[in-house]
């Protein structure tokens, strides 16, 4: 099946006008300690243990905020680049959204949507220790709209109830079989005008997305990922 990457202008415009006209991405957050800032003004720094990296929320009311990056195998948060686009792309302001992020690992992508104003945002993440990582990072930025639950993200989908949440995000290990599943579950539990992001090694067409009724709104490939922004299909 071919997988060919899509270009967003030859898709038709208009379908949400609070994503339509996203702005161009702002530079990149600086990496590593030289780019943080002493004392920023909103959210309080964690620090990460020893043998850990970092990586930071790009914006809202935590931002410049670090997370730590365990060094467990298969975990791959997502670059900065593409989660500053992805918000791009929604946005920015994701006051009274409902989230899902069924892959949490770090929890950089439910963590910067809560930032933003979602009014509810659940982790889903299977590890043991990247759900305590998750709950105390939730706890220190006294996160109330976060929820962290332990258990399987597609799982999670399946239980959330049709229709009702506006955004999901999914960023699945690469080398599973998850996205076929998880991407019919997400169908089922986002709303008419909601959004689906998908994270894979390959660009995902036409004729895989049309039979679980989605469309391409948006595309990035950055190095190995290609990041997708889907719509259920009109």
């Amino acid at each position: 099946m071919s997988r060919s990457t899509l270009r967003p202008e030859s898709l038709p415009g208009g379908r949400l006008a609070r994503a339509a006209q996203a702005a161009p991405p702002e530079a990149p957050a600086a990496k590593g300690a030289k780019g943080a800032k002493a004392g920023a003004k909103k959210g309080a720094a964690t620090t990460a243990p020893k043998g850990t990296g970092e990586i930071r929320i790009i914006g809202g009311q935590w931002k410049r905020t670090r997370l730590p990056v365990a060094q467990r195998p298969g975990l791959r948060p997502t670059p900065d680049r593409v989660r500053e686009t992805l918000f791009n792309w929604l946005g920015q302001d994701l006051t009274g959204w409902r989230c899902l992020d069924a892959f949490a690992g770090t929890g950089a992508l439910g963590l910067e949507a809560a930032s933003r104003g979602a009014a509810a945002v659940q982790l889903v993440e299977s590890d043991a220790a990247l759900v305590e990582q998750l709950h105390t990072l939730q706890q220190r930025l006294k996160a109330t709209a976060v929820r962290v639950q332990r258990g399987d993200g597609v799982a999670a989908l399946k239980q959330a109830a049709p229709a009702s949440l506006d955004l999901v995000l999914l960023d699945p290990p690469f080398d599973g079989a998850l996205y076929e599943p998880a991407l019919q579950a997400a169908a089922r539990a986002v709303a008419p005008a909601g959004f689906i992001y998908l994270e894979a090694p390959a660009a995902f067409d036409e004729a895989q997305l049309a039979p679980l009724g989605l469309v391409l709104f948006r595309h990035l490939k950055a190095g190995a990922v290609h990041a997708h922004l889907l719509q259920m299909a009109a």
